[in-house]
């Protein structure tokens, strides 16, 4: 229900209210009363709800976008390292054959 039907059918209610007798005026009144504090307390925590997943979206998008970034991140160091242990392994073959030319060579 929105907040406008709220108000009318509650202002509906108050007017019944005013048209009963005292003696039973008094406590519908103060359930009126009651019943409309805790639809606004309601209506506080359901608004403060709202913001707090607002909020967890947020958060959640942003962790989400830092995560991607250091997967990408990862992905590229170790493509660097691989690099490197490959141009280091053809660095010791290369020193490896110029050691074995020359062990034959002295022979």
């Amino acid at each position: 229900m929105d907040e406008q039907t709220f108000q009318q059918k509650f202002t509906e209610l108050l007017n019944k209210i005013n048209e009963l007798p005292q003696s039973q005026r008094s406590p519908l009144e103060k359930l009126a009363k009651e019943t409309q504090g805790k639809r606004e307390r309601i209506q506080q925590a359901v608004s403060e709800l709202q913001e707090s997943l607002d909020y967890l979206r947020l958060s959640v998008k942003y962790l989400v976008f830092d995560l991607e970034a250091t997967r990408r991140e990862n992905a590229y160091l170790r493509r660097l390292i691989e690099q490197s242990n490959r141009d280091r392994n053809t660095q010791q073959d290369d020193d490896n054959f110029i050691d074995d030319s020359d062990a034959h060579g002295a022979d």
